[in-house]
């Protein structure tokens, strides 16, 4: 028997009248887990006739697995596994992609793709260039003929292959401007320095400058370096500055009177800090104002004390577990973190505390257990077999006893 198509309203009230049916899209408690939900097709009321013909599928629970999901031997709950993502079950039950030897220093990462093991280059200084898996991330990405991808040659000597946290691929041929490549040590690797006002590189690769050439008398906090790549400059020593422009004035002779590391100089001649910073060393060492208010200075760095999991209420404060250890691949179930000032435990998405025990954590699993499936409670049909699947419980189109689908 066709439907008339009356509307979205009446349209959606007939899809549940068949016994134990969930509506299309009821898959759990309707959270957001990720997973599409099933939904009708909206029916733009402007346009419905009392004519016009459509069926509607009903749909009940589900004992079967939806594609790409299983049942393993070791699993806990039905259709718990999928298939093109689980490292542990990838593309079969048992088949593992392989480990790491360590987790944050991996140079190769496997995951499962689409129910297969794929290698990635876990860090920025390997490649795979050869495409052969048995050897891995074989290439360094300082090789002048993979310069940070493979296939990039660097063919001007005066141009080699760098690190350089600048560049894509971590390395690069040759400097960016205004900068030499100089080695690290004789026929070491070379890396990339400013040689414009470098005292230790002043217009070449270790140009040293004298600091008192001829022995005299300097002005307080000043002697010679380099200045647009020449040696012989007179320069304030770090942290103090010329603000009174006197430098090499030999009347008044006060060299380097200011100092700059304070809130009326801060890193620069008359850079006044606002009112509630206060000139501080950065993470790099350098003077400059921090910390407005309602933040605070911590290692370095400027925190909010209420919400930060590393200075929790005051400088140095971890709450537990914060970084998860072990990377993805020892993954927690929970992390730490800060509300008001206090370190408190949050679980990770699919995980539950539906005990409320403190000691055993994020007990459930809620996304297979379909007693708690999406939500703590959220119970799937247990007498049909219902399965969770990614935190919603499974249907599927409702059939008569004849094995036809179930129009009205």
């Amino acid at each position: 028997m066709k439907l008339r198509t009356l509307g979205p309203a009446l349209a959606l009230t007939l899809a549940c009248l068949a016994p134990s049916c969930s509506s299309a899209d009821s898959l759990g408690d309707g959270r957001d887990s990720g997973a599409p939900a099933q939904e009708f097709a909206p029916t733009d009321a402007g346009t419905a006739t009392l004519d016009a013909p459509a069926t509607l599928t009903s749909y009940c629970p589900s004992d079967k697995c939806p594609e790409g999901w299983t049942t393993c031997p070791n699993s806990r709950f039905p259709c718990d596994v999928n298939l093109r993502t689980d490292r542990e079950n990838c593309g079969a039950c048992g088949s593992r992609c392989p480990a790491p030897m360590t987790d944050l220093s991996a140079r190769e990462i496997f995951e499962c793709v689409e129910g297969s093991c794929a290698m990635t280059c876990g860090t920025v200084t390997a490649l795979d260039c050869d495409g052969i898996v048995d050897n891995g991330c074989e290439t360094p990405t300082n090789d002048p003929n993979n310069c940070g991808a493979c296939g990039n040659v660097c063919t001007d000597p005066a141009k080699p292959c760098i690190v350089r946290t600048d560049a894509p691929g971590g390395a690069a041929c040759g400097c960016p401007a205004g900068q030499l490549a100089c080695p690290i040590r004789p026929g070491g690797p070379s890396r990339c320095l400013e040689v414009d006002a470098n005292d230790s590189n002043c217009g070449a690769c270790g140009n040293v400058c004298p600091s008192n050439p001829d022995g005299g008398a300097l002005p307080q906090n000043a002697y010679h370096g380099c200045l647009r790549r020449e040696c012989g400059h007179l320069k304030c020593r770090a942290n103090t500055g010329d603000c009174n422009g006197d430098l090499v004035d030999a009347d008044r002779g006060d060299g380097c009177e200011t100092d700059l590391t304070t809130n009326e100089h801060c890193g620069a001649c008359g850079n006044a800090c606002a009112p509630g910073e206060a000139c501080r060393r950065n993470s790099t060492g350098v003077y400059e104002c921090l910390c407005p208010p309602g933040l605070t200075y911590c290692g370095n760095t400027c925190v909010d004390l209420a919400t930060n999991p590393t200075n929790c209420g005051s400088c140095g404060v971890l709450c537990k577990d914060t970084v998860i250890q072990g990377g993805l691949y020892n993954a927690k179930t929970e992390i730490g973190i800060c509300v008001y000032g206090m370190c408190k435990r949050q679980c990770v998405a699919g995980r539950a505390d539906c005990n409320g025990n403190s000691e055993d954590g994020c007990e459930v699993n809620t996304n297979s257990d379909p007693r708690n499936c999406g939500g703590c409670g959220v119970e799937c049909d247990a007498a049909a077999g219902q399965a969770c699947v990614g935190g919603r419980c499974a249907v599927e189109p409702c059939e008569q006893l004849d094995g036809g689908p179930v129009t009205r």
